[in-house]
């Protein structure tokens, strides 16, 4: 599919190249900050969620995206290893969170830690494949995320339904979504990483940089 075009007057440019959506200069190495601001958002949306689902009991429905517990590995690390391994386009974190936010209003379930590894590997794969020129099978993303081939290739059916296959982003949502992240990374500043509120731990699950989701509720 088509990459998308990130030169657009409905958005400041710096707010591209603060998130490491566009090149500074050939050569340079790095973390696209957008990684960083994607990870930050979604263990704060899993903090509030969890915390309203505990103080109000409301009960989540459960999906083929839950996991019988939540995953050793925390977001940022989950973040980081896709686009370590994947190599797709920093871009793709902002479709992906564009994605689950479609998701989320389709289906109403509540982003937690017991789904949001599956939902992050599934939405960011989905946007692999529409918007980047290159990207790898599914046995490939599969093996990256922890998952079996199976279970992606169910999730990607599951999740591709439940938006309806609304895949295409235009350029003021894409811009919006990006304004977004910039605005509640500063908001972000002033509330202490809930990583122990997630019942996520810092470190890998196995000793040779790979990871494995535990296996979802739902089947």
């Amino acid at each position: 599919m088509g990459t998308l075009t990130l030169d657009t007057g409905n958005v400041d440019s710096d707010v591209y190249l603060t998130l490491g959506l566009k090149e500074l200069r050939k050569g340079v190495l790095g973390t696209p900050r957008v990684l960083t601001l994607l990870s930050s958002f979604l263990e704060r949306l899993v903090h509030k969620n969890e915390m309203l689902m505990e103080t109000s009991q409301i009960k989540d429905s459960i999906t083929v995206f839950h996991g019988l517990r939540a995953p050793a590995v925390s977001i940022q690390q989950y973040i980081d290893r896709i686009f370590k391994y994947s190599a797709c386009s920093p871009s793709c974190f902002v479709v992906a969170h564009i994605y689950v936010d479609r998701f989320i209003q389709s289906t109403h379930v509540h982003v937690t830690s017991l789904n949001v590894h599956r939902l992050l590997m599934t939405s960011l794969m989905i946007a692999a494949k529409f918007i980047d020129d290159a990207f790898f099978n599914n046995a490939y993303y599969a093996k990256v995320g922890g998952v079996s081939t199976a279970e992606l290739n169910r999730l990607e059916m599951k999740f591709l339904f439940s938006i309806d296959f609304r895949l295409h982003v235009n350029l003021n949502t894409f811009g919006r979504y990006c304004c977004q992240l910039e605005k509640e990374a500063a908001e972000g500043l002033q509330i202490e990483r809930p990583i122990q509120a997630c019942r996520i731990k810092e470190s890998w699950s196995n000793k040779d940089d790979s990871t494995t989701c535990a296996p979802t509720i739902a089947r």
